[in-house]
Formats: structure tokens, C-alpha cells, sequence
């Protein structure tokens, strides 16, 4: 079988076929209830969030998705998050440290949402202060790259313990049309910029970037794999001091 390139990983992180993020939280979760609202100023669809159990344990869970049965692209952007989506996503966050729940969150976006009005709402002070606050978040943190991971608009869900990707994922400061638009001012080098971007998995597991890669997931039996695999993975970080969890969490993104 020939090894996919790497605008063939840009091309399967952007599929249809991908599991949704309302589906996979659904999955990974039993008795999940979404929460809505940042209390602030509105309630984004394209994140999607709530309270769930993880085999009895308690879990915040926080994605950021495409189009599915309860949204249309349009609704959501195409997966890109407003500032509104962002508040939500830290008020979460913030209210499980509150009561010690631990926070899993799932990202399949191209980046955050571009336009005049997000940037008026405070697009990029609530991506950084979801970076900032996610680096200082007093319990385990475990981020998921399900689909494409674009810019500063994943980062601000990844800044977790552990960062995981999918096989048909892909993670990068921006897209391989930004990338050959921007430095070579010629679209149609869009291949080429995908494989110099090294932005598949096995390029981010190489750069220590991600820290492990996850088959994709699809039928209910590896929905189940992977939320033994989560729960295992939470219940190691918790094991650990808080004072322990973060100095770990500070030395991995020091590397960078």
C-alpha cells in the first residue's frame, strides 16, 4: 500500500467520513449534558460541551466541530469558533477545576472564526487566555486532535497534559493554501506546502509535539478503545500532586 502523502493527511483530517464531535463525546461518555452559554455574551454552537461520566468518573468535556445531525455548516462556521464559543469553552473549563473534574477536549476546526466582529468580540485575548489559563488548569488536561488542528484557533484546546492525534489528523499554524499563498504568492503549490509544513502525525510525534497517535475511530467498539485508553490516562495524571501535574505540563511546552 502506498504511504499517504501529506496533502493526503490535510485531505482525511478534512473528510466527511470523520466521526463527529458530538458523536465521539457521546460515545466516550455516559449521561453527558451539554451546557450552553459563555455569560458573557452568547452561546456558539461550534463548541460543544458539557458534563459527562467516564466509567463513573465525572468528566468536562470541550470540542470544537463541524457540521452534524444538530447543526449545519453554516451554523458552526465550518468549525471555526467565535469569541462567544471561546468564553464557553474556559467557563467549562474553569468550572471543573472548580470541582475537581478532570477535562478532555476534542478539536476538528481549520482556525478561529475570522471576521471583523469576532476580532471586536476579543478572538484573540480569549484564545490566549484559554492558553494561559489552560497551562495553569489545577487538574488533568488531555487534549484530542480529531480532525485538522488550525492555528491559534486549535492551540486554545491544546495545551493539555497530553496531546493525541488522530491517523487522519493534521496540526499547523494555518492551512497549505495560506502556507504556498503567503510564501510563494501560488496556490497551486498546495502539495508542496503540506509536506514542508510537517504537519501530519507522524511529523508532530517526531517534533514532540503530540505525544501519541490514535487510530481513527469509528464503530462503538474503538469509541470504547479509546475511552479505556483515556481513562487510564486520567487516572495516571491523577495520581499526581497538582504541584507535580503542573510542572510536568510546563516542561513539555518549555520545549517549544
Amino acid at each position: 500500500m502506498t504511504k499517504p502523502t501529506a496533502f493526503d493527511r490535510v485531505l482525511q483530517a478534512r473528510s466527511e467520513d470523520k466521526i463527529s464531535i458530538k458523536d465521539l463525546i457521546n460515545g466516550l461518555t455516559d449521561n453527558f449534558l451539554e451546557l450552553h452559554g459563555d455569560r458573557a455574551y452568547g452561546d456558539d454552537p461550534a463548541v460543544y460541551g458539557g458534563i459527562g461520566q467516564m466509567n463513573g468518573r465525572p468528566v468536562t468535556m470541550v470540542g470544537i466541530r463541524k457540521a452534524d445531525d444538530q447543526t449545519s455548516a453554516t451554523d458552526v462556521h465550518f468549525g471555526s469558533a467565535e469569541p462567544d464559543g471561546y468564553r464557553k469553552a474556559l467557563r467549562l473549563m474553569k468550572q471543573a477545576e472548580k470541582f475537581h473534574r478532570p477535562v478532555v477536549t476534542l478539536v476538528n476546526t481549520p482556525g478561529a472564526y475570522p471576521d471583523v466582529e469576532a476580532e471586536y468580540h476579543g478572538q484573540g485575548y480569549m484564545i490566549s487566555q484559554l492558553i494561559l489559563q489552560g497551562l495553569q488548569l489545577k487538574v488533568p488536561y488531555i487534549s484530542i486532535i480529531v480532525g485538522e488542528g488550525g492555528s491559534g484557533g486549535a492551540l486554545a484546546l491544546a495545551v493539555g497534559d497530553a496531546v493525541w492525534a488522530f491517523e487522519e489528523s493534521i496540526y499547523s499554524v494555518l492551512s497549505p493554501e495560506g502556507y504556498a499563498t503567503i510564501l510563494w504568492k501560488d496556490v497551486s503549490r498546495v502539495r508542496e506546502a503540506a509536506a514542508v509544513m510537517k504537519l501530519t502525525p507522524t511529523d508532530l510525534l517526531q517534533q514532540g509535539i503530540i505525544d501519541r497517535i490514535i487510530p481513527e475511530v469509528r464503530t462503538d467498539s474503538e469509541i470504547e478503545q479509546l475511552k479505556q485508553e483515556l481513562f487510564v490516562k486520567i487516572e495516571e495524571i491523577s495520581a499526581m500532586s497538582t504541584t507535580e501535574m503542573l510542572r510536568n505540563r510546563f516542561a513539555r511546552y518549555r520545549n517549544f
